[in-house]
């Protein structure tokens, strides 16, 4: 094929995102690519050969992979929010809403592992990508917000809590992607079940962490 076809070839190719649809399925194509090969391994030459479009492409809408992948990890923190605020009714005690925080924790690791690893395994600075900061904001607040009930005018206590719950969560969502409550549903539901069983635990012991 001439160079003439091949650049014609490509402009055709491209011509299938306008309007902002290419910056979308930027994004999409990032979180599949992540999903496969992990953060380190997603490049945009790649994912500008699935998409089928130029290598320069994607500079139309990032600067560079780092600002695309502050778009990826925008996408995962409010997806990963939304999972967390799911079960937890404002009706419900802080116990009760931080139990079914972690419930959505361990199955948001389950059901959206490649946005669950963006969440974990990206190294941005807030400072330079301001969108990131409110979308971390959503995903910490109500949980701080439930911690600072139960540990009331005590910012010591609230942290040391906070820090042992997140930990819980995150241990068990590992452990479940790991494999160690086997495969399908209903190891997720085991794994759920038991991070907001450790959860009550650790509320009801909060006073042992100090």
């Amino acid at each position: 094929m001439s160079a003439t076809r091949s650049r014609r070839s490509g402009e055709a190719r491209e011509g299938r995102y306008h309007h902002g649809d290419l910056k979308a399925a930027l994004v999409d194509g990032a979180i599949e690519l992540i999903g496969e090969r992990g953060v380190r391994g997603f490049t945009m030459a790649e994912l500008s050969r699935r998409l089928g479009v130029t290598v320069a492409a994607p500079y139309r809408h990032f600067a560079d992979r780092d600002e695309l992948l502050a778009a990826v990890v925008v996408r995962a923190l409010h997806a990963f929010a939304d999972a967390l605020s799911a079960g937890a009714r404002d009706e419900d005690s802080p116990e009760q809403r931080l139990a079914a925080m972690t419930r959505g924790y361990v199955r948001f690791a389950a059901e959206h592992r490649p946005l669950f690893y963006v969440v974990y395994g990206t190294e941005l600075d807030k400072a330079r990508y301001l969108e990131l900061r409110p979308a971390y904001e959503r995903v910490e607040e109500p949980f701080g917000a439930c911690v600072a009930e139960l540990c009331p005018d005590d910012p010591q206590a609230a942290k040391a809590l906070g820090d042992a719950l997140e930990a819980a969560a995150h241990g068990h969502a590992m452990l479940l992607l790991d494999g160690s409550y086997g495969e399908g549903p209903d190891a997720v539901d085991r794994a759920a079940t038991q991070a907001a069983r450790v959860t009550g635990a650790l509320i009801q012991g909060r006073a042992a962490l100090g």
